[in-house]
């Protein structure tokens, strides 16, 4: 069953009309209760004291707030300034109490954001039907931005899924460096950009020396730890954000060299041999030596438009064979043989 996204955000029908009243006198304040007591979707709440009240709006959230123009020691409109101002209520519909039309009073209340003026006591119904048109707006606008909430929620979970999942699918399951999908996009990518900039690309082409008998020496577990130690060797030659270490198929690894040149690629491929020699991993059916070697074959080109980097891939796997033919374990530079 597929998920609904907006499952947390409740529906319209379920929210209640909560009215917090703040006015210092109790008669005033019973006369709201007395109005509201027969409206079974309306919760009323009371506060006397209105330096109490942001307290008490932020505890109950309530839906609409009455709230009496003039009270000791607080102005109604500084009040007003206050819900404003406060992230838990600047969006709360505010209703102003007044003993007296006043149209400057009634001008600067709207202007601080006031939602409606009632001259006290307002009829029961008028005051009813105000109090359920205020709060069901609010919640209709708070339900609105709940659900772009949760779609913006959705979208970027969705897109960090996305993510993962590309990233995944460009990956070697094994080794966990770039599998042959990614290398045939990478080196693609590249190819066109050292077109752009008429810079040079280098490729290394690597093949583990006599792996089929390292597997029937040792079994494929051991195999598998051994292609994970050579990437973990090309891993750590990625130097720069451009440079890519692939499992081209099976032993068979590539390294790609944006804006590199022949001295600098050979300088690469030196240093994964090296490190692989140092990583000293026992190979004892080798007849080249001892320990676990490598082949590398090296190109470089100068891209040129109308032309794909197939050339560069063929040029670095004849110096490869070339490198195995000699008796492997060492690098062959394409154009150098």
């Amino acid at each position: 069953m597929q998920p609904n996204l907006f499952s947390d955000i409740k529906s319209i029908n379920t929210f209640r009309i909560s009215v917090l009243l703040i006015d210092d006198q109790p008669m005033i304040a019973e006369a709201v209760r007395r109005a509201l007591e027969d409206e079974k979707d309306i919760e009323f709440h009371y506060c006397q004291d209105p330096s109490k009240a942001i307290k008490i709006a932020n505890r109950i959230h309530p839906t609409i707030i009455l709230q009496d123009l003039v009270m000791p020691e607080v102005n109604g409109l500084m009040m007003v300034r206050f819900f404003r101002v406060n992230k838990e209520t600047n969006q709360i519909p505010i209703i102003i109490l007044s003993t007296k039309e006043d149209p400057k009073v009634k001008s600067e209340a709207f202007s601080l954001g006031v939602n409606d003026y009632l001259v006290k006591l307002p009829d029961k119904i008028e005051l009813i039907a105000r109090l359920r048109y205020h709060s069901t707006a609010y919640l209709y606008h708070r339900q609105r931005d709940e659900a772009f909430a949760a779609l913006e929620e959705s979208q970027r979970k969705l897109h960090e899924a996305n993510q993962a999942l590309e990233k995944l699918s460009s990956l070697d399951g094994l080794t966990g460096i770039a599998n042959r999908r990614q290398f045939d996009k990478v080196i693609a990518n590249e190819w066109n950009r050292a077109i752009r900039n008429y810079s040079p690309i280098s490729l290394l082409m690597l093949d583990i020396d006599f792996f089929k008998l390292y597997n029937d020496t040792y079994g494929h577990q051991k195999g598998d730890t051994c292609l994970k130690q050579v990437a973990e060797v090309l891993k750590a030659n990625e130097k720069r954000p451009a440079d890519l270490a692939a499992r081209y198929g099976g032993e068979e690894f590539a390294f790609i060299l944006p804006e590199t040149d022949k001295h600098g690629a050979l300088e690469k491929a030196s240093s994964i041999l090296n490190m692989l020699r140092e990583a000293n991993i026992p190979h004892k059916a080798s007849t080249v030596h001892t320990i676990l070697t490598a082949s590398i074959g090296v190109a470089t080109m100068n891209a040129e438009r109308g032309t794909s980097p197939d050339n560069l891939i063929l040029q670095a796997d004849k110096a490869l064979y070339i490198a195995k033919e000699r008796g492997r374990n060492q690098l062959v530079v394409s154009g150098e043989e």
